[in-house]
């Protein structure tokens, strides 16, 4: 249980998901957040009284509390820490699309202010793996990038999309922190250094991830989901119909077990078990969570859990004390308590009177025939979609079908959008007055007007468009099986629709290229080897052991040479596959480092376009292009 100890009216707007608590002088924790016009606030109520030095840094017109940071660009992402080995203080760094700025503020210095060419969408900062220094780790478009106090590159790597939340976490329990990475491909990957060691698939954009304690972290998607891993183990999730702003872990009751801290768009703040995922408790903001962080603001020796809202509010909770748990309910758990046992002894009295209508309704009738209103408790209501095609007397559409009533409901989106369909089934008799309401929800695909055309005899699209991805054809699969009502999963990007909107055809193929391409071929076909090789193990496995216990001494002996012959070939395939791995890394980061050397040869503005214009020569996969550009400044000669 929470009790509030303080609250805060700031009179600046906080963005969301860029709160941090940094003790920059070493003593006294101030809060820290990105506010508007390129701005970052420090409020800092412990050195009142205390001006800043003309720098960045400046004094809040609006707060004497407050200091301003000016970073003159939108920030993108903020943390603070411990990056220094002699540094007293904590380090504030903000990224940005273009910049990482490491910056001082009791000396109101900037630290390092180094151009990151990918963007800094989210940043986390810590020990990573045998990497002795802390490093500011930050993410961006497809890299992850790691600066040590002296701004030196002491880690890169790169991932599978646009990175969108970070953590550093103990995930394979050997004593060194590995990296959890979510991005926009709905995965969750997790890097021992540069060494992808797993990842886990979600159905979202994951936009936040916080260590718990141990392997276990929490997770949040971008469709309202939040749950919790213990490793590649999910514990528990659930879904709302409004946006994870923010997730946190706190021992809010005090018995040694951190609780998810939730912070929603709705304003509303709730703390889950770690466990099964069962509300603890409950408070709400009048306007939507900027961020939830913790630490010491009153200097008591106490940690409070310290939650904000975008309109600048602020407040401290504390764990109730043991004489308040057994004296006192919290009053809105209380509330919330009798509300739902009022609620249920509502649908309990309004279903007894149901039962009670249907029988007076059949006057006459045996006992048995008087419960026709009735039905089974196990009774469930399943739906399936299907794209029906245009007839004489029917536009095209998409059947939403009950299984075993043959119900169909026709719908016809207008656009190429996602629609949630909620759907209210009435259950019940044929004679029954009263029904059983059974509710379920389906989501039509972005693209469900579009039908699997199987005709090889049909007129094939005369126009065409031809681009580039940066993507693996398991991805265009992936992409495909979740965004067209298909009657069963593809396995292959190439295929054609018919747009049951316009009648035309709808063609995709797909034609891998390029060196990194291959590299992907390679560990693909690797990794299937490896999975026969691994069940044909576990077949032999189980001859031998048979052959043993039987005292078929010559098989079991037969079939062991043959274990160890196939044990070989999977350590050799592992090998193949690790320095595969690594030369795709290693000609990556080689492609990356010579566009940096090829920029540093220019300043200013033609800096930037030298980069801009071999990133694009890349994308085209015109070699001559990048050469000309790199040697030249621009590809034409």
């Amino acid at each position: 249980m929470l009790v509030p100890i303080f609250t805060l009216k700031l009179n600046h707007k906080i963005n969301p998901r860029m709160v941090a608590i940094g003790k920059y002088d070493g003593i006294h924790p101030c809060l820290t957040a990105a506010t508007q016009a390129g701005k970052v606030f420090i409020h800092n109520p412990h050195t009142r009284g205390q001006r800043p030095a003309a720098h960045r840094l400046s004094q809040s017109t609006q707060d004497n509390d407050i200091s301003l940071l000016n970073i003159n660009q939108a920030v993108s992402c903020l943390t603070a820490g411990t990056l220094g080995p002699n540094t007293t203080g904590h380090t504030l760094l903000v990224g940005s699309q273009t910049n990482l700025l490491a910056y001082d503020v009791h000396d109101n210095t900037d630290i390092f202010y180094k151009e990151v060419t990918d963007g800094a969408n989210a940043i986390v900062l810590g020990k990573l793996g045998d990497i002795q220094s802390p490093l500011a780790i930050i993410g961006g478009n497809c890299a992850l990038q790691g600066f040590d106090f002296e701004g030196n590159d002491q880690f890169w790597t790169v991932t599978g999309d646009n990175v969108r939340s970070l953590v550093l976490c103990d995930f394979t329990a050997d004593g060194k922190n590995e990296l959890l990475v979510g991005s926009d491909d709905f995965d969750i990957r997790v890097f021992r250094e540069d060494e992808l060691v797993t990842e886990m698939a979600e159905n979202e954009t994951v936009t936040s991830l916080c260590h718990m304690h141990g392997s276990r972290f929490g997770y949040a998607l971008a469709n309202g989901t939040v749950g919790v891993y213990d490793r590649t183990a999910r514990y528990w999730r659930i879904k709302s119909k409004n946006h994870a702003m923010s997730i946190h872990a706190f021992d809010l009751n005090a018995d040694g077990v951190v609780e998810l801290i939730t912070g929603w768009s709705n304003g509303k703040i709730d703390a889950r078990s770690d466990r099964t995922g069962e509300v603890i408790f409950k408070d709400n903001f009048s306007s939507s969570v900027a961020g939830v962080v913790e630490g010491d603001y009153r200097m008591d020796g106490q940690i409070q859990l310290i939650c904000t809202s975008v309109e600048g509010e602020v407040r401290g909770y504390l764990p109730a004390s043991k004489e308040m748990k057994g004296n006192l309910m919290d009053a809105s758990v209380e509330q919330d308590l009798i509300r739902e046992m009022s609620q249920r002894k509502q649908n309990l009295m309004l279903e007894l009177r149901n039962y009670e209508e249907n029988a007076k309704a059949l006057p006459g009738v045996s006992e048995g025939e008087s419960k026709m209103g009735v039905i089974p408790a196990n009774t469930q209501l399943q739906t399936a979609l299907s794209v029906r095609r245009a007839t004489e007397s029917q536009r095209a559409h998409i059947d939403a079908q009950n299984l075993s009533g043959c119900v169909r409901v026709p719908i016809i989106p207008p656009k190429d959008i996602p629609v949630d369909l909620h759907i209210k089934a009435f259950v019940g008799g044929k004679t029954s007055t009263q029904f059983h309401v059974f509710e379920i929800t389906r989501q039509l695909p972005r693209f469900s007007m579009y039908d699997l055309n199987v005709d090889p005899s049909a007129v094939q699209p005369t126009g065409k468009v031809t681009f580039s991805i940066n993507d693996r054809p398991q991805r265009v699969v992936m992409w495909l099986n979740q965004n067209f009502l298909l009657p069963e999963g593809i396995d292959s990007p190439d295929i054609t629709f018919t747009a049951l909107r316009g009648g035309g055809l709808l063609k995709i193929n797909m034609q891998p290229s390029g060196e990194v391409d291959e590299f992907h071929s390679v560990h693909q076909k690797l990794t299937a080897a490896m999975a026969d090789h691994s069940n044909y193990i576990r077949n032999m496995l189980v001859q031998a052991e048979d052959a043993r216990l039987m005292g078929d001494w010559r098989n079991m002996k037969k079939r062991y040479i043959e274990l160890y012959d196939l044990n070989r070939d999977l350590i050799n395939e592992y090998k193949i596959r690790s320095n595969n791995h690594n030369a795709l890394l290693a000609r990556l980061k080689s492609v990356n480092q010579a566009i940096q050397r090829a920029g540093r040869l220019r300043v200013g503005k033609l800096k930037t376009q030298v980069i801009t214009a071999c990133r694009d020569a890349i994308k085209n996969n015109n070699i001559n292009a990048l050469f000309k550009i790199m040697k030249a400044g621009t590809a034409s000669s």
